[in-house]
């Protein structure tokens, strides 16, 4: 049964209440570039596309979209404004579909490997290790054994609050001193979680070195180190992104994938921003499937992220 089918009418409205500035900041530009028109014309086009652009949707994935309904239009040869919002609502629904995850759709869900091992990449401050106490939560409401891995060790308090995110969600968090390899605790944290047969183990990295080159060397370490204990591991690697940064969020997920392959996205503080239309540029332009929305600070405000709620939100 897919993930559709499991969106309660609070997720949805969590999602409607998460999604609010960004939806009224894109409809009132959407509003303005239908204006005064009964039908899809060129200046409709335009000031859509400036509407999108302003949104955060970002240039080039902006230009996909608008390419796709011209096409629309010249097939249909009259396309009322009143058509617009469904028919914007469909080609960015089909662009997400191109980039759709092939891992798991649900927390409930049996996981393709046990332990389930996911590295979580991105810089400090997008709500990184936020997300992976709510993801830890998540996972243990479904009946899973989770692990926790406190591989960011250049900073004493990244491993302080993950150790606090452990002791409030109440699973066991691996760490060692400040400093130490991060290499060596992802080795110690895969080790315990197969003694005590863990369903899902989640490594945190650290995010200080996401513009250099010596970040791809740490990474590719801790991958290595790893795929020693459980092969083919990490099984995920989720780059965390903070939605609030609009345009900023793209050159980090430039970095990262640089620095490592991601094959997954969270985007958090969605709630807090009108910059919500960065998700669907990102997924677009990177090509990596958004997994994971932050949309509050409850624990149950990280959602697995469903493209068709998410625009139908987002465009009304």
């Amino acid at each position: 049964m897919g993930f559709f089918k499991f969106f309660s009418k609070e997720k949805k409205e969590t999602l409607d209440s998460g999604l609010s500035k960004t939806k009224e900041n894109v409809f009132n530009k959407l509003t303005r570039a239908v204006a005064g028109k009964s039908r899809v014309d060129d200046e409709v086009l335009d000031n859509l596309e400036e509407a999108l652009v302003t949104s955060d949707v970002g240039v080039e994935t902006t230009l996909r979209i608008i390419e796709r309904i011209e096409e629309r239009v010249a097939h249909d040869k009259y396309v009322n404004t009143a058509e617009l919002n469904a028919i914007l609502k469909d080609e960015i629904v089909k662009l997400l579909t191109e980039n759709e995850s092939t891992t798991v759709q649900d927390f409930t869900s049996e996981l393709p490997a046990k332990p389930y091992v996911i590295m979580v990449v991105g810089v400090n401050g997008v709500g990184k290790t936020t997300t992976i106490g709510k993801l830890a939560y998540q996972f243990k409401q479904a009946g899973k054994k989770v692990y926790l891995g406190a591989a960011d060790t250049f900073r004493a308090a990244a491993i302080e609050q993950l150790s606090i995110w452990g002791d409030r969600v109440g699973v066991p968090v691996i760490k060692q001193k400040m400093g130490a390899d991060p290499a060596s605790v992802a080795y110690d944290t895969l080790m315990s979680a197969k003694a005590n047969d863990s369903d899902v183990v989640i490594i945190d990295t650290a995010g200080r070195l996401h513009n250099k080159v010596n970040l791809m060397n740490e990474l590719t370490k801790i991958r290595n180190v790893m795929s020693k204990v459980v092969p083919d591991t990490p099984h995920e690697v989720l780059l965390v992104l903070d939605g609030s940064t609009g345009q900023n969020a793209f050159e980090q997920a430039k970095q990262f994938t640089k620095a490592t392959q991601v094959t997954a996205l969270a985007i958090t503080k969605l709630d807090g921003t009108a910059k919500g239309g960065v998700v669907i540029g990102i997924s677009d332009q990177f090509k990596i499937p958004v997994k994971y929305i932050g949309l509050g600070e409850g624990l149950e405000h990280l959602q697995l992220f469903n493209k068709e709620e998410f625009v139908d939100s987002l465009l009304g």
